[in-house]
Parts: structure tokens; C-alpha cells; sequence
């Protein structure tokens, strides 16, 4: 099902005299492909669970359409949309078995939808073998693993078969090796089923990892939309830079000066641009370890990370407290050394506008 979301916008009064409204969603336009899996990415208070709540109709828009296919459900009641929520908070009912609560959606229908037992009950079944939990139907929540629990969600809000299913933080209440778990889990799930999905997160590791396209949003506004991988490789402006990418992007204070890119006193690489200052972020790959590079840092420590390491070192135009480069454990660090010199990836540096934050082309 394809979900189109066009001029969206979400306001919500002041409750403060004399305060101004706040603007949760500021004219969303996006077309979410049938069957795809999108993510919508941010830091807390960007809007994205705003604009998850409006497309399955817990909140109504102040402005803009919504559609499923070429149905316009801008105001069809969230009964009638024919969608799956599961939520932060997973949201069972404790009393009821993992069967029961799976089942209950079901026993809502009417009318020409409703069910007899034996249907509802293979159903049931059905989409437990999906979601690996069909052993455990006869359990409580309260028997449940946080994984398990979260999995008993999905069941549930597959089970109706829904047109589009809703992923509000689905895993920030698992533990590390368990986020990682569900999170392949989910795009089984979701590869498996061919249910248009949206998932929204503010880990961006989980938003690259399982999306088919991430939607990165900031304050209401959506600031880029593209496969994972290209926003990562190519971000539209340095709120973009900074919020993806572990560890984060270094960034430094920088200058054009005759074509030249200047890192403090260090001519990093020929950019072919008129005189100015910029910012210049580097992704921690970015760096190659060389005697003779043109860039110098301080070193602080070095991480030893299995097949990679991480040298934690310190320049004076970094806007970072420290810079942190990633290289292959088979280089080798001077760790007695006080500084490092690198030579830098052209593809893995970018320059930005130092008021407008946008990013600045350039070819090497």
C-alpha cells in the first residue's frame, strides 16, 4: 500500500498566554512506495511520532492530505484505516495470554469482517510462527522477555492484516544484543509480509540498517530523504553530517585561501573554491594514516577495536572536543608519538556553510 503524505502540518496551541504555537510537523511532502520499509529519523522533538500518530488518525493534522493508495484518509477514524500500531511500550494486556492478546483485535471485527473462532484461532497461530513466539502462546507478559513481549506487539498488530504498519521506537526498551535481534527480526518480518512499514527512531545505527529509506527530520522539518546509505555519503547540510554516522562526523573550523582548504595552518586538500571560511566535517573513515600527510593532530589515546582502531587525538580547529579517526588495526600507531599526520579521503570530507549549515559541492 502506497502511503502519500502531502503538505502535512501539525500545530499545537501555546498553552502559555502570550506564547506562541508550536509547529510539530511543518509541511511534510514524501511518498512512501508500496512495500517498502521507511524510517523517520530525529532527535527528540523533531516530529516524528507526531506524523506517525496522524498517518494511522490518533492525531489530526492542521493542514495537508494523507492517502493510502488513492484513498484519501485524512479523516477516516483510525478503526477504518487499516492499520497496525505497535508501540515504545509494547502496551499488552497483563491478564491475558500471549494467544488472548494476539486474538483480540480480531474478536473487533464486524460485519463482513468478523471471524469465527476456528478462523481467528489459525490466524492466530499463523502469524505467531511469523514472528518465532508460537511456543509461547500459552504464557502471560509478565513470563515474557522484553524481546519476546515486543514480539507478542507485532503479532498483534499484524494479525488484522493491516494495509500499513506503524513502529513507534519499537526497541528502546531492549538491551543491546536484543535491539539487535528484533531489529533483523523486524525486517524479516516486513520482507517476509510485504506490509508497507514506518519506523520511527531516533537511533540512526537502526534507521541505516533495516530501511529501505530514511526520512531525517529536525524541529518539524524534514531536512533530507534518500536510501541510507546515500544520506550518509552524501549529506545535505551539516545537522544531517552530525546526526548520522558512529562515531559522529569531525568537525573543524576551516578556510579557503587560493583554491587551497586550510585546517588551521595545515593545507588539507585543493578544493578549487573561491576564498572563504567554512566548515569542514570529516567522517572518522576518512582518514589515512601517513608520515608525510598534510594534516597534523595531537594524540590523546588509541582504542584497539578488534580490526579496527580508533586514535583519539586533539586539533585546535576541531569544533569536537576531540578527533576521533578509524583505521585498520594493521596500521601501526606510535602511541608514545605526540602527533599523528594524515592524509585525508576527498570523498569522506565535506565543507558547509558556517551560517546556513548547507552544504558547499566541490570537485577534487
Amino acid at each position: 500500500m502506497k502511503v502519500v503524505l502531502e503538505n502535512l502540518t501539525r500545530v499545537f496551541p501555546n498553552r502559555t498566554k502570550g506564547g506562541e504555537d508550536v509547529v510539530a510537523v511543518n509541511n511534510f511532502s514524501f511518498e512512501i512506495p508500496d512495500g517498502k520499509l521507511v524510517g523517520l529519523l530525529g532527535p527528540s522533538g523533531c516530529g516524528k511520532s507526531t506524523t506517525l500518530y496522524m498517518i494511522c488518525g490518533l492525531q489530526k493534522p492542521s493542514g495537508g492530505k494523507i492517502y493510502f493508495g488513492e484513498d484519501d484518509v485524512t479523516d477516516l477514524p483510525p478503526e477504518h484505516r487499516g492499520v497496525g500500531l505497535v508501540f515504545q511500550n509494547y502496551a499488552l494486556y497483563p491478564h491475558m495470554t500471549v494467544k488472548q492478546n494476539i486474538m483480540y483485535p480480531l474478536q473487533n471485527l464486524k460485519g463482513e469482517d468478523k471471524l469465527t473462532k476456528d478462523e481467528m484461532l489459525k490466524r492466530t497461530v499463523e502469524v505467531a510462527k511469523l514472528v518465532q513466539i508460537d511456543n509461547l502462546l500459552d504464557r502471560k507478559p509478565s513470563e515474557l522477555s522484553g524481546g519476546q513481549q515486543q514480539r507478542v506487539a507485532i503479532a498483534r498488530a499484524l494479525v488484522k492484516m493491516p494495509r500499513v504498519l506503524l513502529l513507534d521506537e519499537p526497541l528502546s526498551n531492549l538491551d543491546a544484543r536484543l535491539r539487535l535481534q528484533t531489529r533483523e527480526e523486524i525486517r524479516r518480518i516486513q520482507q517476509e509480509t510485504g506490509i508497507t512499514t514506518i519506523f520511527v527512531t531516533h537511533d540512526q545505527e537502526e534507521a541505516m540498517s533495516i530501511s529501505d529509506m530514511i526520512v531525517v527530520m529536525k524541529l518539524g522539518v524534514v531536512q533530507q530523504i534518500g536510501k541510507p546509505q546515500n544520506v550518509y555519503d552524501d549529506p545535505a547540510n551539516l545537522f544531517v553530517a552530525k546526526f548520522l554516522g558512529t562515531p559522529p562526523i569531525n568537525v573543524f573550523e576551516g578556510e579557503i585561501r587560493g583554491g587551497m582548504l586550510f585546517i588551521g595552518d595545515d593545507p588539507v586538500l585543493a578544493v578549487g573554491k573561491p576564498d572563504r571560511k567554512v566548515v569542514v566535517g570529516i567522517r572518522p573513515e576518512g582518514f589515512i594514516l601517513d608520515e608525510r600527510g598534510p594534516m597534523h593532530c595531537k594524540i590523546k589515546g588509541v582504542e584497539v577495536m578488534g580490526r579496527d582502531v580508533s586514535v583519539v587525538a586533539t586539533n585546535e580547529a576541531s569544533l569536537n572536543p576531540v578527533v576521533r579517526s578509524i583505521i585498520s588495526a594493521e596500521s601501526k600507531v606510535d602511541v608514545a608519538a605526540e602527533s599523528v599526520r594524515y592524509s585525508i579521503k576527498p570523498h569522506k570530507l565535506f565543507l558547509f556553510d558556517p551560517e546556513t549549515e548547507e552544504r558547499i559541492p566541490f570537485e577534487v
